[in-house]
């Protein structure tokens, strides 16, 4: 008998083999189900759905693979050496033995998640597009107070803050923000990296309420691993643009509260000048005492290291030397590559338009923000759209009585002292200029105004079927922005731009395009006379050459008519039966994704008339107030 034989009535096959249950995965891998859950979010393994659940339609169920793969991970084996030193240090305490147990803790075994960060993510790229979740999770966590009910430790809340930061100061840095929307639940965002759309959700600056019905030990779970992978993320990044990581914060604009100025601040010094760090090692002497000058001892010890330090200075000055020159020569390749990489602009204009756009839209704008708007959103939302910003407070890097300030932003009716050569706008107004890539007029933004509504970029209106008033309206400030002509029903961007690319162009391609339509008109009206002329002809009745031009005229009206008309051959009052008839010589599946269409296109439409209703019972409320 073969070693490995089985008798055919126990082998398993199908599902039985492919999947198990999870009381039995518990059993297999000698867990507690805490711990079990734990391990599974960390190494991103989920519960599956066969089509035959043999072991009952109530039980959970998972890959055979998964599981045997979880039992060889080596966190599973760092788990148990926890669990076994927690019982140690239990015992030790429980006998009363307190220099036992603070020396067991101070040699707790720790563990890193590095590896299931690479084997989660094989390249960078596949941690991007899972970055969605995780920087969401963190900027939750980072406006969360520390809280020892339910076991959120300062130091998470910390680092979640630390890393949250870091990522704003890249994209504010790169200028890689394209989109951000205000809402209820927090403010939305979506930056554009290494050609991956993220988006992610920040909540709102205000005293966060901890729910009694959330359980946080999973959500802490999910932050270990999220806060391993955005370390990876930004370390990566700030590589990739020859930065330092992690930055350095300063303790002052740390203390005031303005830790992303900070980051920024030093992302933009934080290129180390060796030359003059060896420069300014060498002017630091000792001076000798008098004492040491009359022991003959102590003269010849000075002398010596004298000498040595002598010899030191030359061997510094023969490396500054050095590495002068390699400066030069590396500041003259740097030259050549950014010719090269403006030359290389000027040619991919259209490739990189939406960047360049993005990062001079404030360029020439200055900025200060009052006390009660939210001030690191927009610090952030500003100087990612290149404009210079400052608010009230310690560590600002320029006062409210600059008179270089363009824009202040403010959220209250009254203000104190107000400048003549600056504009005062309510924070909406930067969110909507960043979202339509255009600055707005502030006159709707004027403190003390209801602020036009504010549009979600997320949203294409042009699908939906309905585009607000304030969306013509911007559309209409971008072509005149642009100089273009906006498209007629019917006509899509690209016939607009290979038929006319200047506003005289496009007027006279319209009216060509209704001169040859009305002449149109006119040549069928006459043809439809010459018709009937000729057919009453042929009945006997003699010819009218003096025909009026009434009869002309309702000529012309029935062949408006008829191209009004559909072209079935059925009339404009039977079109319910050409749509039953072509669904009859359809097939089902055919017919079948025809109703889900038009299924889909019905409740688009009452969609649009429910918004355009409740458009009109605004204006009639507005015209009554």
């Amino acid at each position: 008998m073969p070693k490995h034989y089985r008798p055919p009535g126990k082998k398993k096959e199908g599902n039985a083999a492919k999947y198990i249950t999870r009381n039995k995965a518990l059993t297999l891998l000698q867990l507690k189900l805490p711990e079990f859950r734990r391990l599974c979010i960390l190494k991103g393994i989920f519960p599956r759905e066969p089509k035959k659940k043999l072991e009952g339609n109530n039980k959970t169920y998972y890959h055979l693979k998964d599981i045997s793969f979880l039992a060889h991970d080596p966190l599973l084996d760092k788990s148990r050496q926890i669990k076994a030193f927690n019982k140690k240090i239990k015992k030790a305490l429980a006998k009363k033995n307190k220099n036992l147990a603070s020396r067991l803790e101070n040699n707790r075994p720790s563990y890193t998640l590095d590896h299931i960060v690479r084997q989660r993510y094989p390249t960078f790229i596949d941690a991007l597009r899972d970055l969605d979740d995780a920087l969401t999770m963190m900027h939750l966590f980072a406006a969360l107070p520390a809280d020892k009910t339910h076991d959120i430790p300062a130091e998470r809340v910390h680092s979640c803050r630390r890393l949250s930061l870091e990522w704003q100061a890249y994209v504010s840095r790169t200028h890689s923000l394209r989109k951000t929307f205000l809402s209820v639940k927090g403010i939305y965002y979506q930056a554009e990296v290494e050609g991956q759309n993220i988006t992610w959700l920040t909540p709102h600056v205000l005293q966060q309420v901890i729910p009694g019905d959330v359980d946080f030990r999973v959500m802490l779970t999910f932050v270990e691993i999220y806060e391993t992978l955005l370390g990876f993320a930004n370390f990566k990044l700030y590589d990739s643009i020859s930065l330092k990581y992690p930055p350095i914060l300063d303790p002052r604009l740390e203390a005031a509260a303005a830790e992303l100025y900070a980051i920024v601040k030093d992302l933009a010094s934080n290129t180390v000048n060796p030359l003059q760090d060896d420069a300014a090692e060498p002017s630091q002497e000792i001076v000798p005492s008098e004492s040491e000058l009359n022991n003959p001892e102590q003269k010849e010890k000075i002398l010596a290291e004298s000498q040595a330090r002598l010899a030191l200075l030359q061997h510094r000055l023969s490396s500054m030397d050095k590495e002068r020159a390699m400066a030069n020569d590396l500041q003259q390749e740097d030259t050549t590559i950014q010719n090269k990489e403006q030359y290389d602009d000027g040619e991919d204009e259209d490739e990189d338009e939406e960047k360049k756009v993005c990062r001079t839209l404030f360029k020439d704008l200055k900025f200060f923000l009052g006390r009660e708007v939210p001030r690191e959103s927009l610090l952030f939302v500003i100087q990612a759209f290149g404009g210079v910003v400052s608010w009230d407070g310690d560590g600002a890097p320029f006062k409210q009585t600059d008179e270089d300030i363009t824009h202040q932003i403010v959220d209250r009716p009254t203000q104190g002292h107000k400048f003549l050569s600056r504009d005062y706008v309510q924070p909406q107004w930067v969110y909507d200029c960043v979202n339509s890539r255009l600055i707005l007029p502030t006159d709707d933004y004027m403190v003390g105004r209801v602020p036009p509504p504010h549009l979600s970029p997320f949203v294409d209106e042009e699908a939906e079927g309905y585009m607000p008033e304030y969306a013509k309206t911007i559309k209409r400030l971008q072509a005149a922005a642009k100089k273009q002509l906006l498209p007629m029903a019917g006509i899509g961007d690209q016939d607009i731009n290979d038929s006319q690319n200047t506003l005289p162009d496009a007027i006279a391609y319209r009216n060509e395009a209704n001169a040859a339509t009305e002449k149109g008109a006119q040549e069928m009206a006459i043809e439809r006379s010459y018709q009937e002329e000729l057919a009453k002809e042929l009945e006997g009745i003699p010819y009218s050459a003096s025909l009026s031009s009434k009869a002309i005229q309702e000529s012309v009206e029935a062949s408006q008519d008829e191209e009004k008309s559909p072209s079935t051959g059925f009339g404009p009052d039977n079109d319910a039966d050409d749509s039953k008839l072509s669904q009859v010589m359809m097939s089902r599946k055919s017919r079948k994704l025809y109703e889900a269409m038009q299924i889909g296109k019905s409740k688009k439409r009452a969609n649009v008339e429910l918004l355009e209703e409740r458009k009109r019972k605004a204006n009639k409320a507005g015209k009554r107030e």
